[in-house]
């Protein structure tokens, strides 16, 4: 990506950030931040998502002659307009194919939140794409796995469900290297008022009527009664039956409800769920866990040492100019 450090804080043509705007990413997410998370590829390109989020979610909404970017193109931009980070550019794309690895290895945890009958559970839609699923996220590092599923149901449906959750009502698969864990919760009114607190994740939120997302299979991406896309639902479907056959709703099931799934939020018709945003690095979106089990780092991280020296010298640099 020639040409890409440039001096101007003026807009490019061509829709490249300034290096005004870059240099400030590169501060506040990259140098800024404990010591701690500068000491592996993961962390660092972690950070650097958190980055990206912010550049989407604010610096182009607010001018939109700003170029979009994937993380990848966002993730080389930075690279190589970041001091700190442009001795490693040779090496970006095994440190970004490491970084995709190393991310599908987090645990995740959500919940799965079911009505007063038990005859609907609560789905979000993805802002991108067009599948839908429980509401769920990956782990901080060094998160209780509870306390991961209130923050991304939080985030992604604006409901608290910290005081329904119980931590020892939920299931568990695993998919690959991947550990899911969704807490049930169950008996949540029908009338509660959903709403995303982050920007351009969810699109949709909906109750959806369980009979109509079977049949129960061990498919990651599946397609419900009516068609619907579904990831990460139809797996859980047959243990998700079996809790409900042992559990009493606090509810009858009424047969003047509605057929099919009933849409409680969309991006398209709401202007709510944009106002909290990603500011700083310390705000509740995702990050590395530890290791998981049995896995390691990638190729490209096993020998690495950032390089702090030159780190530390930016920032008093950037402090005394």
């Amino acid at each position: 990506m020639s040409g890409l450090h440039r001096s101007s804080s003026a807009p490019s043509k061509n829709g490249l950030p300034p290096q005004e705007l870059l240099d400030d990413l590169c501060s506040r997410f990259v140098l800024n931040v404990p010591k701690e998370d500068q000491q592996s590829f993961e962390r660092i390109l972690f950070l650097v998502e958190y980055a990206h989020w912010f550049y989407e979610d604010n610096s182009v909404e607010k001018n939109p002659s700003l170029k979009s970017f994937t993380l990848k193109e966002f993730t080389s931009l930075m690279f190589n307009s970041c001091d700190v980070l442009k001795p490693y550019v040779p090496h970006i794309d095994d440190i970004f194919k490491d970084f995709t690895s190393y991310k599908v290895r987090v645990p995740v945890t959500g919940a799965i939140i079911l009505d007063e009958t038990f005859e609907r559970c609560l789905l979000v839609k993805g802002w991108k794409g067009s599948s839908w699923s429980f509401p769920r996220g990956k782990k901080n590092k060094d998160e209780e796995d509870h306390t991961c599923a209130v923050r991304e149901v939080l985030e992604e449906t604006g409901f608290d469900v910290s005081k329904l959750l119980h931590k020892d009502q939920f299931l568990e698969m695993t998919f690959g290297q991947q550990r899911v864990r969704l807490y049930i919760i169950a008996g949540v009114k029908e009338d509660t008022a959903f709403a995303p607190q982050t920007k351009k994740e969810i699109s949709e939120i909906a109750w959806q009527r369980l009979d109509e997302l079977q049949p129960a299979s061990n498919d990651v991406i599946s397609r419900g009664m009516t068609g619907l896309k579904l990831y990460m639902v139809s797996p859980f479907l047959t243990s998700l039956r079996s809790w409900i056959s042992a559990h009493q709703p606090p509810v009858a099931p009424r047969l003047d409800r509605p057929s099919r799934g009933k849409s409680v939020w969309n991006a398209k018709n709401s202007s709510t769920g944009s106002s909290s945003v990603l500011t700083e690095i310390q705000l509740n979106k995702p990050a590395a866990d530890a290791h998981p089990p049995g896995t390691g780092p990638g190729k490209s991280f096993r020998n690495f040492r950032f390089d702090t020296a030159s780190i530390y010298r930016a920032m008093e640099a950037g402090f005394s100019s």
